[in-house]
């Protein structure tokens, strides 16, 4: 039997996605109710601008007193997508205070702070769920938390930015530049007006925490996270790409290293085959390509922004949250039992693609490769074009750590006949 007094919900944000969540709330009432097994009743809605006219949403539910909003003590759950770290943080903190349960979207707060929020949320019985942190309306923290649960995850990798996606594709298939794919993006309305979180990745860096917490059951914060834009990519690195059979895309990798005892998280631009699963998302997609002892290897794919795929995910959240509500349960919380230590950017093993500017004279290939192998890096292929007494060496190596690599490259912008270090990439995916 369906319960006829209604769960409340209070909304803290009316934005892109905030006006969705309210939108899907009211258009679909009954089937969210029938799926609950009570009725959802839209509370109040948290805004800094209360005259701005909101279609659909009674305008006396508009407050710019948020705090007093999740004090009420009557709201069920809250639904957070203001963003940013403050006041976000502390009206969460209040709303479990309270005795509201919390949905939220805010990546940024979870990977700073997912670890206070958790047990917050622990201290006063109630849920935090947050599958809308990463990668939009793509199903990912759920399956990861719970579907997976019983596994052992080894490698999270995937695009978990939609704007930065979309930019490289562009700069992939016209060969236009980074600045030129940018400003398409910008005209299309992927990219802010400030685009420097997603292109200089701190977006997904974020997102990677999140997901390298969960995967492996550790605290990972932003700072463990290592992170490297995409702003100097360009149409020759494209061209190397190419002749190895590859694309670049910004990638976040979260793998547990060989022998079990650490994880790493971080997020870069890399090149990866176009036979790998991944190089074939375009656009603003997202994707995320997981590998696991048992279930082997799975991608979860889709739009990754926007206010309706992001708003389905909150909704998704929130109908788990109300339904723990009612059976007067919590789903899981935090897992950080194993505690795995996360290593330096240093320790981690990749291959590389190097690109160097060199003189073209006899006996440059022979003083570069020793280089490699005086810093123990095998080198798999070499390509060397020359004209006019200059060259391009392009080296492309085994598996080697970042750290032998940093050294390597140093050394190299040492010797006479190299004029300068064009480009260095990292490839993933093999």
């Amino acid at each position: 039997m369906m319960r006829t007094r209604p769960l409340k919900v209070a909304l803290l944000g009316c934005g892109v996605v905030g006006s969705e969540v309210a939108r899907i709330m009211t258009t679909h009432a009954d089937d969210l109710a029938q799926r609950i097994g009570a009725p959802v009743e839209l509370a109040g809605v948290a805004v800094r601008r209360p005259a701005k006219v909101r279609e659909g949403i009674d305008p006396g539910l508009v407050t710019t007193d948020a705090t007093a909003l999740v004090k009420r003590g009557d709201i069920d759950v809250v639904v957070e997508v203001i963003g940013g770290i403050e006041p976000a943080r502390s009206l969460i903190t209040t709303a479990f205070e309270h005795g509201a349960s919390v949905v939220s979207a805010n990546k940024a707060l979870l990977a700073q702070d997912g670890a206070a929020l958790h047990a917050a949320a622990i201290e006063h019985g109630k849920d935090l769920y947050y599958e809308a942190a990463v990668a939009g309306a793509i199903p990912l923290i759920r399956p990861l938390r719970e579907s997976l649960a019983g596994d052992k995850i080894n490698r999270v990798m995937g695009i978990v930015n939609g704007t930065t996606n979309f930019i490289l594709d562009k700069m992939d298939s016209t060969g236009a530049g980074y600045q030129e794919a940018l400003d398409e993006a910008t005209a299309l309305g992927y990219a802010e007006a400030d685009p420097t979180a997603d292109v200089e990745a701190f977006d997904a860096a974020a997102k990677a925490a999140i997901l390298a917490g969960i995967a492996f059951h550790t605290r990972v914060r932003l700072d463990d996270v290592y992170r490297e834009g995409m702003t100097e990519v360009t149409a020759a690195d494209f061209a190397s790409a190419r002749n190895m059979g590859c694309t670049i895309k910004l990638l976040a990798i979260c793998e547990r290293a060989a022998d079990g005892g650490s994880v790493t998280a971080r997020v870069h631009p890399a090149m990866i085959p176009l036979t790998h699963p991944l190089a074939s998302v375009r656009g603003a997609y997202n994707a995320v390509f997981v590998e696991s002892d048992a279930a082997g290897q799975l991608m979860f794919y889709g739009p990754g922004a926007g206010g309706a795929p992001t708003a389905s995910a909150v909704l998704g959240d929130l109908v788990a949250v109300c339904r723990n509500r009612l059976s007067g349960a919590t789903g899981p919380g935090e897992s950080a039992y194993a505690a795995l230590p996360v290593s330096p950017m240093g320790d981690v093993v990749t291959r590389y693609h190097i690109s160097l500017d060199v003189a073209d004279k006899p006996g440059v290939l022979a003083q570069v490769a020793t280089v490699f192998a005086e810093h123990g890096v095998s080198i798999d292929t070499v390509r060397q074009q020359g004209k006019d007494g200059e060259a391009s060496l392009v080296v492309v190596t085994h598996r080697a750590s970042d750290a032998s690599l940093t050294g390597t490259v140093e050394a190299l912008r040492k010797l006479d006949t190299v004029r300068g270090v064009a480009s260095i990439m990292r490839v993933e995916g093999e």
